[in-house]
């Protein structure tokens, strides 16, 4: 019984700091722009039934803050982008605007980790 207690408490105290220490400790190098409530843009999964927030993709990405930048667990930066295309009534050139942003999309994703911020965050504020 004592090795069993000995053990249990060895596991608890070499458990890694909770994710949300972790989220905490990146969000220092997160940009102004960026809320870790603030909701990120994925697609859809069976698992997920709510949005996922900013925080919750930088836990997911290991994400830590290194000289001053937030890197995920390969030690490759993140970057943020503010999707646009939530327009009420859409201007004459959306889609090219969508198109220049797509292409951005996908320069940034070969040199960074890109972490997608929905132009919707309507929902963001019953996320806790």
């Amino acid at each position: 019984m004592q090795h069993l207690v000995a053990i249990t408490l060895l596991l608890i105290m070499c458990t890694p700091v909770a994710n949300s220490a972790t989220a905490e400790s990146s969000s220092s190098c997160l940009p102004k722009d960026v809320q870790l409530k603030s909701l990120v843009q994925e697609p859809p999964t069976d698992a997920q039934a709510k949005p996922l927030t900013v925080e919750q993709k930088l836990i997911a990405v290991k994400a830590k803050c290194k000289n001053g930048k937030l890197v995920d667990r390969a030690g490759k930066e993140i970057r943020f982008v503010h999707l646009i295309g939530c327009w009420g009534n859409p201007p004459e050139d959306y889609q090219e605007q969508l198109d220049r942003q797509q292409k951005e999309l996908k320069r940034l994703r070969e040199k960074y980790t890109v972490i997608e911020i929905s132009c919707t965050q309507g929902d963001a504020k019953e996320i806790h």
